[in-house]
């Protein structure tokens, strides 16, 4: 399975952005995807994850303006951002995996273990 995030780039606070993550060489239906932000190998915030049926977690901060959505026909995962503010300067990271099959699973990154190379989101006037 490999996975490849695009979408990321410098907007204005209270700007909107859409990531993509593309997830390949597997059953696309069968994995649960996270969206995570900070580096990796430090410690990792998982602001969104959606699981393989199609339900969705999201952490405090987002709630009301990140969107998770998955195009089964696409084996892509998107997350819309909107009013994107200095604080959601991150790298945004993609991680797949079948182990998160619902929402009861904790959105965390020891649950996944196929990661993007991360795309950079910077907010900023």
């Amino acid at each position: 399975v490999d996975v490849v995030e695009s979408g990321g780039a410098l907007v204005q606070p209270g700007g909107s952005l859409r990531l993509s993550c593309v997830v390949s060489g597997g059953t696309f239906r069968d994995h649960g995807v996270g969206w995570f932000r900070g580096s990796l190998g430090s410690r990792q915030e998982g602001i969104s994850c959606i699981s393989a049926d199609g339900k969705s977690y999201y952490t405090e901060s987002v709630k009301g303006r990140f969107t998770i959505s998955r195009d089964n026909a696409k084996d892509t995962v998107y997350l819309q951002m909107n009013n994107l503010q200095p604080e959601d300067t991150d790298g945004y990271y993609c991680a797949a995996d079948v182990r998160y099959s619902t929402t009861e699973v904790p959105c965390v990154p020891k649950i996944f273990e196929t990661w993007g190379q991360g795309t950079q989101v910077t907010v900023s006037s």
